[in-house]
């Protein structure tokens, strides 16, 4: 049996569960902007908080912006954002313009590592996945001026149309993708807080029986998926917003609950003029929410409008 004084020191780390937090963090956004040529993807982007430009691309020649150092290699652009990370600057933005110009310089890095002429020369897929690992060191390099510079981070991409094999069996079609190996793009979608779908506003209209697309030439910005393009958001946006970065910056703020107090003296107030039925369903919510803002705020915009669809019915 061990007595006391055979027993080993106590654990000297730090607890984890002593440091575990709650609540919604308000951190620099991470977005990915996909759209079509031409659209206007880097004149979005140059809009954003002090940005610089990581050019694999030459996008932004017309554009007075700032810009790091062409970029000739994968490294060039790891060393780009790490001086970011360390180096002396007042930047709030950093925008990798574009993707899918990147990935070659990513797929010759790791073909040049494996001592290969090329990607493709790597078998059974491995230099793709090889890639896939070089995405995520961009991606934490990333992650890192984020939460220690509080920069946003602004990744651009153009698109392909890829056709679309269906799982469930009912027909495969068209859509607008990430013009990216679907590794990379499968990754870059997941890591961004926001996926936008860039393109020009079109309509359709029936003429003699053939149907014609209109462009209105107004550029928007989509941030819900469909069968057509991939798109995401998790700031409750609304699906549509003008290609105009004030306009999305806007609609984030917007959209980002407020200090559950805050939320819960809101819904108090509304409370009020609820009738008695509403008050019974709508208050055990609310206890079970807590300091839950985001499920705070779903409650809140439920009453609003609950409410006045019954003063609507009752007026």
């Amino acid at each position: 049996m061990m007595n006391q004084e055979n027993r080993p020191p106590p654990n000297s780390k730090p607890s984890r569960l002593a440091r575990v937090v709650r609540g919604k963090l308000d951190k620099p956004i991470r977005v990915a902007l996909v759209g079509t040529d031409g659209l206007g993807k880097s004149t979005w982007a140059s809009h954003a908080p002090r940005p610089v430009f990581i050019g694999a691309e030459d996008g932004t020649a017309s554009l007075d912006v700032e810009r790091m150092p062409e970029v000739f290699s994968w490294a060039d652009i790891l060393d780009c954002v790490d001086e970011l990370a360390t180096g002396d600057h007042k930047y709030q933005t950093v925008v990798l313009d574009t993707a899918d110009w990147a990935e070659p310089l990513c797929w010759a890095h790791v073909a040049k590592l494996a001592k290969k002429p090329d990607v493709e020369a790597m078998p059974f897929g491995k230099g793709y996945t090889a890639a896939l690992d070089q995405w995520r060191v961009l991606l934490s390099k990333f992650e890192r001026i984020r939460n220690e510079r509080g920069m946003h981070i602004i990744i651009l991409a153009h698109t392909w149309i890829k056709t679309f094999k269906n799982p469930e069996n009912v027909g495969d079609y068209d859509r607008f993708e990430m013009k990216l190996h679907a590794k990379a793009s499968g990754l870059i979608r997941e890591w961004a807080d926001c996926v936008l779908f860039g393109n020009y506003e079109t309509f359709t209209n029936e003429t003699n029986g053939r149907v014609k697309g209109v462009s209105t030439g107004a550029r928007v910005v989509h941030t819900q998926r469909t069968a057509a393009w991939d798109a995401k958001n998790r700031y409750d946006l609304p699906p549509t917003l003008p290609l105009d970065w004030e306009a999305f910056a806007h609609a984030v703020a917007a959209h980002k609950p407020a200090e559950p107090a805050k939320l819960r003296e809101r819904i108090a107030r509304l409370l009020e003029s609820a009738s008695p039925e509403l008050r019974a369903r709508v208050e055990p919510a609310v206890a079970k929410a807590a300091d839950d803002a985001a499920k705070l705020a779903r409650i809140a915009d439920k009453l609003t409008a609950d409410i006045g669809i019954a003063s609507q019915e009752h007026g």
